[in-house]
């Protein structure tokens, strides 16, 4: 990825896009001072090259009852190449967990999760992260309030635009 090269136009395109992935071609065109063929042959391109990975739904997750949203030191009891394998490949098949990230520091792993409410969290720390091999120990942090959420990845050309 790092030898991909992007211009002014795709930065505009891909702000766009991140902002609303269910943009028309013709509105996106019209944003970005482009035709809607050259804009259409520019988010292919983007797409085929590896840029744009995908569109998604965003979802109120109140709406599917997970609305407690926790993170999760985990520290493993050995670290070698088995037990991250291990980890890994068993934290892949939780659904209550958005996103795991080995790290450094103090901690392996930092888990972000969601479920219902407090009761459903002892369930998955008790229960469902407790069968999770090597984990040693873990620390968790619930989230009384969202300040940020995005899924917006700041464009190098304009780093310090407000977003919504």
């Amino acid at each position: 990825m790092n030898d991909i090269s992007l211009d002014a136009t795709d930065y505009r395109l891909i702000d766009a896009l991140q902002t609303d992935g269910r943009i028309t071609n013709q509105e996106l065109a019209r944003r970005c001072a482009l035709s809607p063929a050259a804009c259409h042959e520019r988010v292919r391109r983007l797409r085929e090259r590896g840029v744009i990975t995908g569109t998604v739904a965003l979802i109120a997750p109140a709406a599917l009852d997970c609305a407690l949203m926790i993170f999760v030191e985990v520290l493993l009891d050995r670290t070698n190449d088995d037990v991250f394998a291990a980890f890994a490949d068993h934290v892949r098949r939780i659904p209550e967990i958005l996103e795991c990230h080995m790290v450094a520091g103090g901690f392996d792993y930092l888990i972000k999760a969601r479920v219902s409410d407090m009761a459903a969290y002892r369930s998955f720390l008790g229960g469902i992260l407790a069968e999770v091999p090597g984990i040693r120990e873990t620390r968790t942090y619930a989230v009384l309030e969202e300040v940020k959420q995005t899924t917006c990845l700041p464009i190098p050309t304009q780093t310090h635009r407000t977003r919504r």
